[in-house]
């Protein structure tokens, strides 16, 4: 009955196996494994799962790193099923000019979040809230969504690698380690790390000012991605930090696109006595 989730950055694969295609499903097992090392999940990680009985995953990497996680997959009798960015999947409304030009980390992200919020909305009596949800990660995306759950759009700016590396290459003699963030650098380490990470809370700091004046309400702020952790220390409003909310955004989308035997474990006992 086990649902495989599969989330494919542009650095890494992150994998995670739950009892269920649904949100709140527990979680059996997970890993990450970096691009170039694809190749050795069917004979590694994976080796070692239950077969899943169904598999959703999102994937912003490369066609041919797609096929190679697919080729992983043929240990398993499962079908391989990829999201794709469309007008509305589990509550959300795609409010992008083009809505399947979207990148799937992006909707996927979104939706979790989303879920994430009403969840809490329910336990706590309240009414929905208007979002910003911040990834950041090789490239970072501030997301803005409505309390109507429209997705009305978002910015994409660099992360904090791109920004050093672009410095690098466009700066003769600029060639120095990573530094710390702090309020007045006084050595071009801290300059280059505080001015990246003061860039990237700029246009967060910027999309929770837009959304607060559209919606007249005080958004919810979420926060994820692998570099998430840096920036959390310098926001300057309250963001709650989610190590997965991929993750959380494919069970939702799981939970309305696969049968209720497979969401409900107890469905097909009952069904079969």
């Amino acid at each position: 009955m086990t649902f495989l989730a599969i989330d494919v950055g542009n650095t890494r694969l992150k994998w995670a196996q739950y009892d269920a295609p649904r949100p709140g499903a527990a979680l059996l097992a997970h890993g990450a494994e970096f691009l170039e090392n694809i190749d050795k999940l069917a004979d590694g990680d994976w080796r070692h799962l239950s077969a899943p009985r169904a598999m959703l995953g999102c994937v912003v990497a490369a066609d041919a790193t797609r096929r190679g996680v697919e080729e992983q997959m043929e240990i398993w009798d499962v079908n391989a099923q990829w999201v794709v960015s469309s007008s509305s999947e589990a509550g959300l409304v795609n409010g992008y000019d083009h809505p399947a030009r979207l990148g799937a980390d992006r909707w996927v992200a979104m939706i979790g979040a989303r879920h994430r919020m009403l969840a809490q909305a329910a336990r706590a009596g309240s009414a929905p809230r208007p979002m910003v949800v911040a990834m950041v990660g090789t490239a970072v995306t501030v997301e803005a969504i409505d309390a109507a759950g429209r997705f009305l759009g978002g910015f994409i700016l660099p992360g904090h690698g791109i920004m050093l590396r672009a410095l690098e290459s466009g700066t003769a003699g600029l060639h120095v380690p990573t530094g710390d963030v702090c309020e007045f650098p006084a050595n071009t380490s801290d300059a280059l790390t505080s001015g990246g990470t003061y860039a990237i809370a700029g246009a967060i700091e910027r999309m929770v000012q837009h959304v607060h004046r559209h919606c007249a309400a005080e958004p919810l702020c979420i926060m994820t991605g692998g570099a998430g952790w840096k920036m959390a220390p310098v926001m300057p409003a309250a963001f709650e930090l989610v190590d997965n909310l991929i993750f959380d955004g494919l069970l939702a989308i799981a939970a309305t696109r696969f049968p209720a035997s497979l969401s409900n474990p107890g469905v097909a006992g009952i069904a079969g006595s």
